[in-house]
């Protein structure tokens, strides 16, 4: 991982932090660089890959949610609001700084060619305690990221909905990648401790589901409350029959779709 900019690549630093290179603009997925430690009730257990100043420029910076610690730190906080755009859902924005914008489901903003549409997230299970606000656990969003000289990319946040990947799959079309959090994250006092985030299996029945082409995992390790990692998540593709799809570097490293990792 480096400044230069690639046409179209992708690389996981660890927890859900991901950095998309398309269109020309370097986007920044749930940025995490904080050192490994007590976070609130949440333990990391790993440090990110490269260091918050190797991305250079960053264009966007994409927001799942901004209330749980493994999905944004300080650290990543900061970096949001140095980017020209931050992209959240409609709550989170205020909370993001002055170049924050929040959307609901299913609105989207172009950047230069791209079109980025929020998407729906439900963070737990479709029984799950609902908030105030009608939100399991908290208000979560997905993104799409499209355009006619670019393939569709799906970001899915930390979402353990199948209905959601459906209605996405209905409203938007089959998409080229997508890029799934997994890692059945699973916290005692929440849920009766049911996963918050896809499991392995609902992974591969989300692939499924959206036509997906190229899979790329992330969301599954860096934290103690993730109860599954790699190993489960390309297994459960394995017995799924969609092991091929599975897209994997080392962290750090890029992963281009159609070509080996670099």
């Amino acid at each position: 991982m480096d400044e230069q900019r690639r046409e179209f690549a992708f690389s996981v630093l660890g927890g859900p932090t991901t950095v998309v290179d398309i269109a020309g603009q370097r986007i920044v997925i749930d940025p995490t660089f904080d050192p490994p430690g007590a976070h609130a009730y949440l333990t990391k257990t790993a440090g990110p890959a490269v260091p918050a100043e190797a991305l250079g420029r960053i264009d966007i910076v994409l927001v799942s949610h901004d209330e749980h610690p493994d999905n944004l730190d300080t650290t990543g906080r900061h970096l949001a609001r140095d980017a020209p755009l931050v992209l959240s859902h409609p709550r989170a924005a205020p909370r993001l700084g002055p170049s924050a914008r929040g959307l609901a489901a299913w609105e989207s903003v172009e950047s230069k060619g791209l079109t980025i549409q929020a998407v729906p997230a439900v963070h737990g299970p479709a029984d799950g305690q609902r908030d105030e606000h009608g939100f399991v656990n908290c208000e979560v969003t997905g993104f799409v990221l499209s355009g006619p000289e670019v393939p569709t990319v799906y970001l899915s946040g930390d979402n353990a909905s199948l209905d959601a990947v459906r209605a996405i799959r209905d409203r938007v079309g089959a998409v080229d990648i997508a890029v799934l959090f997994a890692g059945a994250a699973r916290v005692p006092t929440k849920e009766r401790n049911r996963p918050l985030t896809l499991t392995g299996q609902r992974a591969a029945a989300a692939a499924e589901v959206l036509g997906a082409k190229v899979v790329i995992p992330a969301h599954l390790d860096s934290w103690a409350h993730f109860s599954e990692g790699l190993d489960e998540f390309v297994a459960a593709f394995d017995e799924a029959g969609l092991g091929h799809l599975v897209a994997t570097a080392p962290h750090g490293q890029w992963i281009v779709p159609g070509s080996a990792a670099v």
